[in-house]
């Protein structure tokens, strides 16, 4: 499959940006002397002629022949940012207007929009990207296999300032690597919490829009079902609220010199096993053991409930 030629800069074409990086870094020179260097089919001449036109190249008499010169990025750049950036302002401004006619509208609700049905992976795909990039005050996360966390995707509401709150089901933190990822998040500001077993998948945003799988035991990125303001979305938002009052916090990655102990007891008070807490910490079953078993003696716990609790009562006083 040939490969995609990457997209130009702030309404530059790729052979726009090709012939102003050709003049970058060098002195003014002629298109005499800049065409052997010009491996591109577009006529050179015509592409500087739209530069200049655009105030990114100067041209300057000399000798023969006219002299092509770069105008400084920083300089030339600007402007054009400065028009995206009114553009961007016009738009948001007109999508307001739009939503606040939107929100006029009547407010009897036809019932066959409460509840929406998406299908197909791309589809899903951009309507779950669509509806990340859109929260701008909370989202509420429920995680439980088949689906997994996605630090790529979830950071996004989290570098805009977006509250984000993420209950994970134990088993969606067993597998190796899985806590680490959590990590990342929780580094990045996503408040976590686990619990042992979850009812289902579901992405809440700013309480106008809950998703989750159509289907029980398939990925959400087969199909899911989209809430809209409704009952059922108020109901699911209390589920999500009742379920992260009962959950157990993760906390962040630990800084110590000695962090295995803090991870240790993070993973205890998730309620794994310890073969699973092998797999995170890369160790064999025995050796959890017996660093569970010295845990628990330093705690003078007699058991690993005990240990959670008396572990979780120190972390409060800590904080």
């Amino acid at each position: 499959m040939p490969s995609r030629e990457p997209d130009g800069v702030l309404g530059l074409g790729p052979a726009e940006l090709a012939a102003y990086e050709l003049l970058l870094g060098r002195p003014p020179a002629s298109l005499v002397e800049l065409d052997p260097e010009w491996t591109r089919p577009e006529p050179l001449a015509d592409l500087l002629a739209k530069l200049e036109d655009r105030s990114l190249v100067t041209c300057v008499p000399g000798g023969s022949a006219p002299q092509y010169r770069a105008i400084a990025p920083a300089v030339a750049f600007d402007a054009l940012l400065a028009e995206y950036e009114e553009r961007l302002d016009h738009a948001r401004r007109h999508t307001g207007t739009l939503d606040a006619a939107y929100q006029a509208r009547p407010t009897t609700r036809d019932t066959s929009t409460v509840v929406e049905v998406v299908t197909g992976q791309r589809a899903v795909r951009q309507r779950l990207l669509q509806i990340k990039r859109s929260a701008r005050g909370h989202v509420a996360i429920l995680t439980k296999p088949p689906h997994a966390a996605d630090p790529d995707s979830d950071r996004g509401p989290l570098a805009r300032g977006v509250t984000c709150r993420a209950i994970y089901d134990r088993a969606a933190i067993e597998h190796p690597g899985a806590l680490s990822t959590v990590e990342q998040l929780i580094h990045h500001g996503q408040q976590a919490r686990v619990l042992p077993d979850l009812p289902a998948n579901l992405y809440l945003a700013d309480d106008k829009i809950a998703a989750l799988p159509l289907q029980r035991h398939q990925p959400a990125t087969d199909a899911i079902i989209l809430i809209h303001p409704s009952a059922l979305l108020d109901a699911l938002t209390k589920l999500f609220e009742t379920l992260w009052h009962r959950a157990l916090p993760l906390h962040p990655p630990p800084t110590t010199s000695d962090p295995e102990p803090q991870r240790l007891i993070t993973l205890l008070l998730s309620g794994l096993t310890d073969e699973a807490i092998a797999h995170q910490l890369g160790l064999s079953h025995r050796t959890v053991q017996r660093r569970v078993a010295k845990l628990m003696a330093d705690l003078g716990a007699h058991t690993r409930f005990q240990a959670g609790v008396q572990a979780a009562l120190y972390r409060m006083r800590q904080g």
